[in-house]
Formats: C-alpha cells, structure tokens, sequence
C-alpha cells in the first residue's frame, strides 16, 4: 500500500483553514477551485469532479472539530482502495500547517496520485491565502 503526504504552511489563521477544510460540500468552492471543477452531495456522500474530468465518489469518515481533521475514504474510482484525511495546526505567526495524507492501492498509482495531491495543495495554499486578502 502506498502512502503519500503532502504539507504546506498557508498564511491563514488555522479556523480560517479549518472553516474551508470542514464545509464537505464546497471542496470545488472554498478549498480547490479549479483543481476540483464540482462537488455534487448525495446524502453523506460527495461525487466529486476534477480538472481533468475524473469524477469520484467520496464517503465522509470522520469530520473532528476539535482535532481540525477530516478523513474520507473513495469508493468509486480508479483505486481498491483508498482512504485519506487532511488536518490544519497551527503553526508560528499565527498560520496553518495544511497536511495531507492518503492511502491507496494499487500502488502502481502512487506517483500520479503524488504529482495530483502535490497540485492540489498548492491551489489549497493559493485558494485560501487569496480568500483572506479578500476578506
């Protein structure tokens, strides 16, 4: 099994972070635009479409206020299995630690899935630092 990390530090306050992470419904909106095209709900579940037109099905595991931590785990896609979580800290000047962990098989699809959650991050980064300039 493959596992791969991504973690940034942004320039927001960790509830600002927090805020965009927690709202399950509005990845495409307030957390990757661009990145993630549309989030459609179907109950707990989010069917989520990517930039290149992929389109997956997405079950909330775990959405932990207190630890600032969501986890999910993919059921329809391109992966047997696939189960990740993102989580914000604090870190120095009063910014976020954005972490980003995923585990899949097959393992064949690590570095694509690397290069993604790499590309990912970075529009997460820009996605929030803007908001808060424009806020």
């Amino acid at each position: 099994m493959a596992s791969i990390r991504t973690e940034i530090l942004i320039d927001v306050s960790p509830d600002d972070a927090w805020a965009a992470l927690r709202d399950w419904g509005a990845l495409h909106e307030r957390l990757a635009p661009g990145f993630v095209t549309d989030v459609r709900l179907d109950d707990d579940d989010r069917i989520v479409t990517f930039f290149d037109g992929s389109v997956v099905r997405e079950i909330l595991v775990d959405l932990d206020d207190e630890a600032r931590r969501l986890a999910w785990t993919m059921v329809e896609g391109p992966y047997s299995h696939h189960n990740g979580y993102a989580q914000v800290f604090p870190s120095g000047g009063g910014g976020t630690r954005f972490v980003w962990i995923t585990d899949i098989l097959p393992d064949d699809l690590a570095a694509r899935t690397a290069e993604l959650m790499e590309q990912g991050t970075s529009v997460i980064k820009t996605t929030l630092e803007s908001a808060a300039v424009g806020s």
